[in-house]
């Protein structure tokens, strides 16, 4: 046996393997699964019953809610969490949590709409209520000019107002 010439004794078990999956890539894919199901079990209730989640996966983000955040039982919960994921389609799940957290990033952005119309209405007073009224004639003018009249007349007085929040409300309900 010539050591020198001998190749089989260098290679490794894995060089043939097509399956062989690292220890490293096997860590970060675990890591992976982890920060997933810790966006998940950030999520509340009301949103998990949105997604379309196994049942053994949804009950175990539902246990988390229960557990103290930053603690060991909390990371060991991730960590099964992970484990659990391993077995489901990820790329549906990311999918639903994507369209999910989008959907709510366009109520914040529809919300700062109607705070400036709100800013606007205030400032420019009668004039910006009848440019309003005339392009959504189903607004009850009486209605929004108390309205507007009344934020204007709290936020002389502070920064947060009832009343403007009251103006958003029923500028969200009436404007679509």
């Amino acid at each position: 046996m010539n050591i020198v010439g001998d190749s089989e004794h260098f290679k490794q078990p894995y060089d043939n393997d097509d399956d062989y999956i690292s220890k490293t890539s096997y860590k970060k894919e675990s890591a992976d699964l982890q920060d997933l199901g810790n966006k998940l079990a950030n999520l509340s209730k009301s949103q998990l019953d949105k997604l379309d989640l196994s049942e053994e996966l949804y009950d175990a983000l539902i246990a988390t809610k229960k557990i103290k955040p930053r603690t060991e039982a909390y990371r060991r919960q991730i960590q099964f969490i992970g484990k659990l994921m391993r077995s489901e389609e990820i790329a549906p799940i990311e999918q639903q949590l994507a369209n999910l957290l989008n959907k709510n990033n366009n109520e914040a952005a529809k919300i700062q709409v109607f705070e400036k119309l709100r800013d606007k209405l205030i400032t420019d007073g009668d004039a910006e209520i009848q440019a309003l009224v005339e392009e959504h004639p189903h607004l009850d003018r009486q209605k929004l000019r108390q309205l507007v009249r009344a934020a204007s007349k709290e936020l002389a007085k502070g920064p947060e107002s009832k009343s403007s929040a009251e103006l958003v409300k029923y500028l969200r309900s009436e404007i679509k």
